[in-house]
């Protein structure tokens, strides 16, 4: 089940306790939070299974929007994919910084950067991928993990760049101990490109936060 489910039904269970005390002071039946409750679950599965999570991050995302550091940590986040894609050849198609903007560019999440990943789909089909190929996508891969990192000091985006990041490992034939000495290599080599550009990381995230063109935002970060 994936993060934003498990979200949704943690709400759905505070929300019938929380019910279920103060109902009685409130004179509120039992019935409405229940059949409420239910209809969450309910949804929350079917966006599980049928949707890939997509309707839960929009009303996560919705709802999480109303703070400003919240939107603050997710341009951060794009930005350090942004940045570190075009340190390392990447080429960028694309970015959203909200979940309906991902939704309607069928994207998961929150956010994110579009790369042209042709190539790399090539040869993970293929099931071989040249050393090269593998560094550059996955630094790119870690590099949203490793901005919040160096700018906040802690994580809280990240979990499809890891399940990402994990499918091309997996599919490479690497052992789970090998995916997290992996993530935890390419976390400090997206870390040390972005510290080393953050005046360019800084103007990119400015520029991101104004909504400019994929162009414009390269511009800003060179």
């Amino acid at each position: 089940m994936g993060q934003v489910a498990i979200n949704l039904i943690a709400i759905s269970v505070f929300a019938m306790t929380m019910s279920t005390l103060l109902g009685p002071l409130l004179n509120i039946s039992q019935t409405i939070p229940a059949i409420v409750t239910f209809a969450v679950l309910g949804i929350a599965s079917i966006d599980n299974f049928a949707w890939e999570g997509k309707g839960g991050n929009l009303v996560l995302d919705s709802i999480a929007r109303f703070s400003p550091k919240y939107r603050e940590r997710i341009v951060h986040h794009e930005a350090g994919h942004f940045l570190v894609a075009s340190l390392l050849g990447v080429a960028v198609t694309g970015y959203t910084l909200s979940a309906w903007e991902a939704l309607q560019q069928n994207q998961l999440g929150q956010g994110g950067v579009s790369f042209d990943d042709e190539e790399l789909a090539q040869q993970v089909e293929a099931g071989h991928i040249s050393a090269q190929m593998l560094d550059r996508y996955c630094t790119v891969l870690m590099a949203g993990i490793a901005a919040e990192k160096l700018v906040y000091d802690e994580v809280e985006g990240g979990a499809d760049d890891k399940s990402k990041l994990n499918a091309i490992l997996n599919s490479l034939g690497f052992s789970p101990n090998n995916n997290k000495q992996k993530l935890r290599f390419y976390t400090l080599q997206a870390k040390t490109l972005i510290q080393d550009n953050l005046s360019n990381y800084q103007n990119l995230v400015d520029a991101m936060h104004q909504r400019k063109s994929v162009s414009e935002c390269l511009k800003a970060s060179k």
